[in-house]
């Protein structure tokens, strides 16, 4: 009992730090960091997208890295590290487009452009949610693990050409612009804020696969005796 009590209270702590990290992170991104002076409000999207498109780029790479060590081991528990990582990043990437799109309309006058670091991010989405349907449509879990970690390794080569779009072709979105020390804080908040929170939800998520896995091992243990006796 008292080992569960501490584990209660210390879930109840990671909660109250992860929502203490976000509202701070949205105060500093809606009232506190200075108003940019072309943009006006609409540059305060920047500090969600950023931190969402980072996470998204993050997630993917977990994914693709488990996928690997699936591919060599053949072991299950590297996949629930991959199809949660995959669920995670899937949100974060969608959330990238989402809130990119709204930024372009600001700034560029539209929702969409095929700008090279556009592009390459809308590919790293479709191989998300590639990964995501077969998830939910092929139910053998090898053969799933298998084609999502095939899918996963070759969206791997995507990343750099997402990270370095902006400086190896010719487009119209932004390369790094200076910021003032405020703005920039408040970016880096945000980013640890957003990072914290998806990182909870990336554990919570893997705890449900693992614990998934063990029930259905059980039914089949308790179907097998049955089918025994």
């Amino acid at each position: 009992m008292a080992y569960q009590t501490k584990i209660v209270g210390l879930n109840n702590l990671v909660k109250l730090v992860v929502i203490c990290l976000l509202l701070a992170s949205l105060v500093a991104a809606m009232s506190l960091a200075p108003e940019e002076e072309t943009m006006g409000q609409a540059q305060r999207i920047l500090y969600v997208h950023v931190s969402v498109a980072w996470l998204g780029l993050l997630g993917f790479a977990v994914m693709g890295a488990s996928s690997l060590a699936y591919m060599f081991r053949r072991n299950l528990a590297w996949d629930h590290w991959s199809h949660a990582a995959n669920e995670v990043g899937w949100l974060c990437s969608s959330l990238t487009l989402l809130t990119g799109s709204f930024w372009a309309h600001s700034a560029w006058g539209t929702w969409w452009s095929w700008d090279p670091r556009l592009t390459t991010s809308f590919i790293l989405w479709a191989i998300y949610s590639s990964c995501f349907v077969i998830r939910g449509s092929v139910h053998e879990p090898h053969q799933c693990a298998r084609i999502t970690s095939s899918l996963a390794i070759l969206g791997l080569l995507d990343l750099p050409l997402v990270i370095m779009a902006t400086r190896w072709f010719r487009g119209i979105h932004p390369v790094s612009p200076e910021m003032e020390p405020m703005m920039l804080a408040t970016l880096v908040l945000n980013i640890v804020g957003f990072t914290v929170f998806f990182g909870v939800l990336f554990a919570r998520r893997h705890s449900q696969l693992l614990s998934e896995r063990l029930l259905q091992e059980l039914e089949l243990r308790v179907m097998a005796k049955k089918s025994v006796l």
